[in-house]
């Protein structure tokens, strides 16, 4: 074992703890092993985890599109302008953030909408995780540059060449089984893995924490100079670079 072992942690946020996935991986070098894969999370124990770990990839938008937002501002403040229209592509600007168009763009995925969908509601949760964060003195800008990582599962499975849709059904197992088996090249599940293939919320926090592992290392897609300052305030989803983690 390598003098200096770092630890990373992954968080599958959802609204309720219950349904929040949390883990921790120790990198060795060649193989990282899992620590910590487990369902049920409240907002401290993710505070401590990220308090613990070199980096937390988390997977929930970190902020909203910023058109939505100085929209709902003005909107709230009765000071709103009329719009040309308010046809597809407006709604578009207030729905969908830089980071998901770039997503679009390279991988063909949709993110969820943090504007307009269910995702919202974990996305609200974790801007009063980032307060408490920011209080305590973690660094946490939304750029993923800090102690925390904008993440996004089945972008990195699909990414890495495996198998990103239809593993988070209940009655997909057998998909979730292969995945495990196949990240198994380079992770030590530690008695971890049936957790895995039972609950893709325990994957995916999993996956979390490897793409947090990979950003630590720059092996993800970070922000152009172009897009840092909407990154900054909108989120930014770090893609792992084509190939399996190492």
């Amino acid at each position: 074992m390598p003098s200096t072992v770092s630890v990373y942690a992954g968080v599958d946020l959802a609204a309720d703890p219950k349904r929040t996935g949390l883990a921790t991986i120790r990198d060795e070098g060649e193989r990282v092993v899992v620590e910590d894969a487990r369902l049920g999370a409240g907002d401290d124990a993710i505070i401590s985890v990220v308090g613990g770990a070199r980096k937390t990839g988390v997977d929930v938008p970190f902020g909203w599109p910023r058109p939505f937002v100085e929209h709902v501002a003005a909107h709230s403040a009765g000071t709103l302008g009329s719009a040309p229209d308010s046809g597809p592509a407006w709604r578009r600007s207030m729905t969908a953030r830089r980071t998901d168009a770039v997503v679009r763009e390279r991988f063909g995925l949709v993110p969820l909408s943090v504007s307009a969908d269910r995702i919202a509601h974990p996305a609200l949760r974790w801007s009063v995780v980032e307060a408490r964060l920011r209080d305590g003195g973690t660094d946490c800008p939304r750029d993923g540059s800090g102690r925390v990582c904008e993440v996004y599962p089945a972008a990195a499975l699909r990414s890495w060449g495996l198998p990103f849709r239809g593993y988070k059904a209940a009655d997909a197992s057998a998909v979730r089984e292969g995945v495990v088996d196949k990240l198994g090249e380079i992770v030590d599940w530690n008695g971890f893995r049936e957790e895995c293939v039972r609950s893709d919320d325990v994957l995916d926090a999993v996956i979390a924490a490897l793409v947090a592992r990979e950003a630590a290392a720059g092996r993800t897609l970070a922000p152009e100079p172009g897009d840092l300052d909407l990154a900054l305030s909108e989120g930014w989803i770090h893609l792992p670079l084509a190939g399996m983690p190492h």
